[in-house]
This record gives C-alpha cells, sequence and structure tokens, in this order.
C-alpha cells in the first residue's frame, strides 16, 4: 500500500509540474538570468540563460516524461509485473 501511495505521489507531482511548467520555467529562467550576470560582473564567463519558451519546453518536457513514467508503473504494479 504505501508504494501505490509513494507512486500516486509522484503522479501528482508530474501532473502539477505540466499544469505549472510556465510559471516554473519564468522563475527559474529569470533566477538563472540574475546568476549569470553577476557572475559575469565578477569576470566568470557563462553561457547564457536559455530562452523563456525553451526553458518552458524542457520543464513540459520533464513533466510529461515522470507522468507517463508514472503510469507505466502504477501499471505494471497493479498487474503484478513489478514488485
Amino acid at each position: 500500500m504505501q508504494d501505490m501511495i509513494t507512486e500516486l505521489t509522484r503522479l501528482m507531482f508530474g501532473i502539477l509540474l505540466l499544469g505549472f511548467h510556465r510559471q516554473v520555467a519564468d522563475f527559474i529562467v529569470y533566477h538563472e538570468r540574475i546568476l549569470v550576470g553577476l557572475l559575469r560582473e565578477r569576470g566568470l564567463t557563462f553561457p547564457a540563460a536559455p530562452t523563456t519558451e525553451t526553458a518552458r519546453n524542457i520543464y513540459f518536457g520533464i513533466g510529461m516524461f515522470v507522468v507517463l513514467y508514472e503510469f507505466a508503473r502504477i501499471w505494471l504494479i497493479l498487474h503484478g509485473k513489478l514488485i
């Protein structure tokens, strides 16, 4: 039973990431740009932060991967193929 609660929680987090991938990506990119700017002021060279659209696609992809992976794990648990 504990395994199923864990799997459903992971599935919920994946669905939440799918639902809020734009806000998460915007938050991360904003802070990454600030960090890159601060590091460049101190003479360190770092590549530019990804574009907002690229970050949104990355977080959407991560969310979709988590959801599909967890659906597969739950299906395998319910059908007795995964212990």
